[in-house]
């Protein structure tokens, strides 16, 4: 297959490497840096106690790659619609889009660019960092999810589970993909958001009795859209994997703690906003979290006025 991968930060770079094993692949990144890096001495990637060193080609400008087979969107989300755009000379009649990223609602931009059958969405459980140039830490290899939201999709999703494993992942296609990704979106959504606003650790969230109320209102407004979507949540082990991510990481920051600290743009509009935007769609009132997205959106500003 012909792959190309927007976006070359640990997890574009992570799935370029092994992907490349297998397949044609073009790992797209504005960073020149990284690019004439990558293309020099190949992408290293640190997993399993030693450096493996994978071939993709890195470009800073995919003109002339011609239409890709699949595209697989790693950037940040905020950026996902912009960069597709610059980059609508790799998409034919048949190029599927892919996204892995976190949150949830990634489906309705990508629909932008190529019909909802030829559009997949999923979650993975693969992690790692930058650890330098054309460098990147793996920290575990579990699994990618993913599967379709159209009635018929036109994408083959057993020749994208065998082209991956091929390549040292292990994919599991799922017929209801937005369960998963609404079992991951609770966590983002009712703790980290809190994690931004009060600027502190995960582990605070559990250990203050305040943040945790604030945190359980936002869980429950997800549970309660996520159920008026038709999915199912086991409210109790659901409430308490957010408890635990919280203690099992007393010194834990999230993304979008950092993002807000450094003055950047976070990916709000895709996590607890993916909470807002649904519930507006089904009918279910969730003030709290309308609350979260405007405070944290204000934060952004706030940081850039001064």
């Amino acid at each position: 297959m012909k792959i190309v991968i927007i976006g070359g930060g640990a997890m574009g770079s992570i799935y370029a490497g092994h992907l490349s094993t297998n397949n044609e692949v073009y790992m797209v990144d504005i960073n020149q840096d990284v690019v004439d890096k990558v293309n020099k001495d190949g992408l290293v990637v640190l997993e399993d106690g030693k450096e493996n060193i994978y071939k993709p080609k890195a470009v800073t400008d995919s003109k002339g790659i011609g239409t890709a087979d699949l595209i697989i969107v790693f950037v940040k989300s905020i950026f996902s619609e912009s960069a597709l755009r610059e980059n609508m000379h790799l998409i034919g009649n048949n190029t599927a889009l892919m996204t892995l990223q976190n949150g949830a609602g990634h489906e309705k931009i990508l629909s932008k660019f190529v019909p909802l059958d030829r559009v997949i969405i999923g979650t993975t459980e693969d992690n790692g960092a930058v650890v330098g140039l054309g460098k990147v830490r793996r920290g575990g290899d579990g699994k990618t999810n993913i599967g379709s939201i159209a009635k018929n999709p036109k994408v083959s999703l057993e020749k994208i589970k065998e082209s991956f494993d091929k390549s040292g992942f292990k994919v599991e296609i799922h017929d209801n993909i937005q369960q998963l990704i609404w079992n991951k979106i609770i966590t983002n959504a009712s703790l980290s958001s809190v994690t931004a606003i009060l600027q502190c650790s995960m582990g605070y969230i559990a250990r203050d009795e305040y943040a945790w109320k604030m945190t359980q209102s936002l869980f429950n407004e997800v549970i309660n859209t996520g159920e008026a979507l038709g999915l199912k949540f086991d409210r109790e082990k659901e409430l308490e994997k957010v408890r635990m991510t919280s203690m099992n990481n007393p010194e834990g920051y999230t993304s979008i703690y950092a993002d807000i600290k450094n003055g950047r743009k976070t990916e709000v509009d895709t996590i607890s906003g993916a909470v807002v935007q649904t519930a507006k769609e089904v009918g279910v009132e969730v003030p709290v979290s309308e609350f979260v997205v405007n405070m944290i959106h204000a934060l952004e500003n706030s940081k850039r006025d001064l």
